[in-house]
């Protein structure tokens, strides 16, 4: 398998990664991330412009793009720049709508991909920990529509959101696979309450309080009950973002970590020089690069028609990022020493977002559990 990147791809790479070096240096990234939206409209409105979001879809829903490897190689270059604009949640409804709407659903496409509309994914709940079947929002028959209640957790970039893909019980037990339903909630809609907070790795997240809301029968997404397999296919892709987003921005810990060692002299000498401190680089460049593998797998794997082959590698994939990140995240402020802690420093954000990279959708501890049930799947 040729794992080189296209034309198109490189060309996209190169673009937004000149774009976001000469526009979101690091004290500008900052200001954003601690401002009251928790992230800049003008600059997703130009990641739009540069076809960023485009990239993310695949042509048939009006983007140019939409394989494994384009979300990849967008994502990586978001978390080399610590980006905090709301992609992610572009991504994971983008493909719930491409998965399972109808073609009025699918128009919505053009807002998303113009940067019109910023849209989130609402599914976490506050006792789910990351299992994907346990929803307790219900949604429930109101005349020719719906009515909703319930409460979502953590939902990034929430309060800033125009549309929400929520998760929703329409029959069966709270941890049932069958009877979960989604549903497209604008975020003006009567009964709606958004909460927000700031996240310790930058940006915003909120909670969403369902009392009452009544949606038509056009919120629905897909069959009634059927919504388990689109959500599978949403987080995975979200999984494989958030994948690339952490190679990213061990990327970045590394360059910064080299340099310092290069330029830092202790008793008048560098050192980078010191034999234990190139041992432990050295173990790190090959843990980096077992993440860029796993990476690459899931990205080749995401596109493939078998389910348990793509939710193998994505899940093979998160659980590495998980545990190399936190190794990437320690080693890189050790070897910094007391500098490395200090909050100026881009390099304790790095850090802080990749060990915050683990938590969502999914640690590695669930991730693991998670391969080996796959696997006694593929065994049967």
């Amino acid at each position: 398998m040729n794992f080189e990147h296209t034309e198109d791809r490189r060309m996209l790479a190169d673009s937004l990664n000149r774009f976001i070096s000469e526009q979101y240096a690091f004290d500008a990234r900052d200001r954003i991330a601690k401002s009251q939206h928790g992230f800049s409209k003008e600059i997703f409105q130009q990641f739009a412009e540069l076809g960023v979001i485009g990239a993310l879809f695949s042509e048939a829903d009006g983007g140019f793009g939409g394989g494994g490897f384009d979300i990849a190689v967008v994502f990586e270059a978001l978390g080399r720049g610590l980006v905090v604009e709301p992609l992610l949640g572009a991504v994971m409804v983008g493909e719930a709508i491409s998965t399972a709407g109808n073609d009025a659903q699918k128009e919505k496409f053009g807002d998303i991909i113009n940067g019109a509309v910023v849209a989130a994914f609402a599914h976490d709940e506050a006792d789910t920990h990351y299992e994907r079947t346990r929803v307790a929002t219900k949604a429930e028959h109101s005349g020719d529509g719906w009515v909703l209640h319930g409460a979502k957790a953590v939902v990034p970039q929430g309060e800033q959101a125009d549309l929400f893909l929520v998760s929703a019980r329409t029959s069966g037990n709270v941890d049932d696979e069958a009877g979960i339903s989604l549903f497209l909630v604008p975020a003006k809609a009567a009964g709606l309450t958004v909460r927000g907070c700031p996240a310790i790795d930058g940006g915003r997240v909120a909670e969403l309080s369902f009392d009452g809301v009544k949606l038509g029968a056009d919120a629905l997404l897909g069959a009634e009950g059927r919504g388990h397999a689109t959500l599978e296919r949403a987080i995975g892709r979200g999984v494989l973002a958030l994948c690339a987003e952490a190679l990213g921005a061990m990327e970045a810990a590394k360059a910064a970590t080299l340099e310092y060692l290069r330029t830092r002299k202790q008793f008048g000498t560098l050192i980078g020089s010191f034999q234990a401190l190139q041992h432990r680089m050295a173990d790190l460049l090959l843990e980096i690069e077992q993440a860029r593998s796993a990476v690459i797998n899931a990205a080749a794997a995401i596109d493939t028609g078998d389910r348990l082959t793509r939710e193998r590698a994505l899940s093979a994939a998160k659980f590495s990022i998980g545990r190399i990140g936190a190794l990437v995240a320690q080693e890189s402020i050790q070897m910094h020493g007391g500098i490395g802690m200090t909050w100026e420093l881009p390099l304790p954000h790095y850090a802080k977002r990749l060990v915050m990279i683990d938590h969502q959708l999914g640690d590695e501890d669930h991730h693991l559990q998670r391969y080996i049930a796959l696997g006694k799947e593929v065994a049967q």
